[in-house]
């Protein structure tokens, strides 16, 4: 029998926004992985799959996800998490993997899963969807993030600010992930394309210290890396004419 990889989105940190869905993925599969940083510390999704299956279910696999320079110790930290996992589905017929947000949206679940399927081939993969930080950020905020013909562009800052830039020039709603490193670079682009007034942003969104503010408060300072911010266009206020 060929094992599962599941990945199992558990959204942005709030335990109430888990599906119904993913708890039962989460509490049916036989081990639940969840990602740490090599520093050790408790991250958002092991804190929320803790509300749902015991804590001697859950695996800890180091990632070194806070590597930003040295590649080479990237890798073998994804080498190694890679052998982790493998070795788990090799004992096992499912293995969960608990990743915030959605597992398909810049996940660290996608380069797993093609790790996992290199070492162990007739594993069949899987994934549970998740609520993302934006739609999160939009129900706090009261935010709409579509109406109509718009369209929306998700960016990751991490990809530059002149891609920011870019998006923000052009139409409806832009969505900005992990700026939080570079606030000041974001609050000067949403100025110079004029979309500064209607934005917002927040970080620990429904865990303790949350945030949301407008973008308009943005003060150059440093913010928490996964901080996110919604960028709407300019509506006319008409209601109906673009569905």
């Amino acid at each position: 029998m060929s094992s599962r990889l599941i990945g199992v989105g558990v959204g942005p940190g709030d335990p109430e926004l888990v599906t119904v869905k993913g708890v039962n993925a989460l509490r049916a599969a036989a081990i639940v992985v969840v990602p740490v940083m090599d520093t050790g510390e408790r991250g958002r999704a092991e804190a929320t799959v803790l509300h749902y299956v015991p804590a001697e279910k859950v695996v800890r696999v180091v990632f070194a996800l806070n590597e930003r320079t040295d590649r080479a110790r990237r890798e073998d930290a994804w080498d190694a998490a890679g052998e982790r996992v493998a070795a788990l589905l090799r004992a096992h017929d499912s293995v969960a993997f608990a990743t915030i947000g959605d597992p398909n949206v810049y996940s660290t679940f996608t380069y797993l899963a093609q790790t996992v399927a290199a070492l162990v081939p007739d594993t069949v993969v899987e994934s549970v969807p998740g609520i993302t930080a934006m739609q999160d950020l939009a129900a706090r905020s009261g935010a709409v993030l579509t109406e109509g013909t718009e369209p929306l562009t998700l960016v990751p800052v991490t990809a530059g600010s002149a891609v920011l830039k870019e998006a923000l020039a052009g139409p409806g709603t832009v969505v900005a992930y992990k700026f939080g490193r570079q606030a000041a670079e974001v609050a000067d682009a949403l100025r110079e394309t004029g979309r500064l007034g209607d934005a917002v942003w927040g970080t620990a969104l429904g865990l303790d210290g949350e945030s949301v503010r407008p973008a308009a408060d943005l003060d150059g300072g440093p913010l928490p890396y996964l901080s996110t911010l919604i960028a709407p266009p300019r509506r006319d206020g008409g209601r109906g004419g673009k569905l």
